[in-house]
């Protein structure tokens, strides 16, 4: 299933197709907190942004995945980062959300909130999907944190599952929400967005 390059805006955020155009202000937003020295995320340095960028393409063109550019609604339309739908499943009617970054500057902001928020509508309401998949490194507390107050449910943790950049092989932690979940998850990021005023 090859998703439709849509664009994805709400008060705070848009989220555009990620294109080449982009590709400046993602490395400034990369440096901001200079995320690709994180060692449980998977961020590309400012010089590998070309590639990252071409990875994403032809994912795309794949049907692998749609990756975004994460743009300040607010602030000029600055880029302040990256998301992703990934590992589409149409027969099983699941999708997951991930390879999803912010500059330090917007990290615990409503940037994520209402990102979230538009991409999960999207995906229950528009693609019909049954499940959303969101998993990190068992090591990042914070982005663990991040995925639960979004009202998520943790499943278990996928053992050896990834190879990381520095060769360190991490588990993951799977979390879910599920068509049932949506109408209470996505009642309580409304709310959430609403805090930030």
């Amino acid at each position: 299933m090859k998703l439709d390059q849509i664009v994805l805006e709400g008060k705070y955020v848009r989220l555009e197709p990620l294109a080449a155009s982009h590709k400046e202000g993602l490395c400034a937003a990369i440096s901001d907190g200079r995320l690709w020295d994180l060692f449980t995320t998977i961020v590309p340095h400012p010089k590998d942004i070309d590639q990252f960028l071409k990875n994403a393409s032809i994912a795309y063109e794949k049907g692998e995945s749609l990756a975004f550019a994460t743009i300040d609604g607010v602030q000029g339309g600055q880029i302040v980062g990256s998301t992703r739908f990934m590992n589409v499943n149409s027969q099983h009617k699941r999708i997951e959300i991930g390879f999803t970054f912010l500059g330090k500057t917007w990290q615990r902001t409503r940037i994520n909130t209402e990102a979230k928020l538009l991409m999960l509508t999207h995906a229950f309401e528009e693609l019909d999907m049954n499940r959303v998949e969101l998993l990190t490194d068992y090591l990042n507390s914070k982005s663990r944190q991040a995925i639960l107050r979004l009202g998520a449910r943790e499943e278990g943790i996928l053992r050896k599952h990834m190879v990381m950049r520095d060769g360190r092989v991490r588990d993951s932690v799977i979390f879910s929400i599920i068509k049932d979940d949506w109408p209470g998850v996505k009642q309580n990021l409304v709310y959430k967005l609403h805090q930030y005023v």
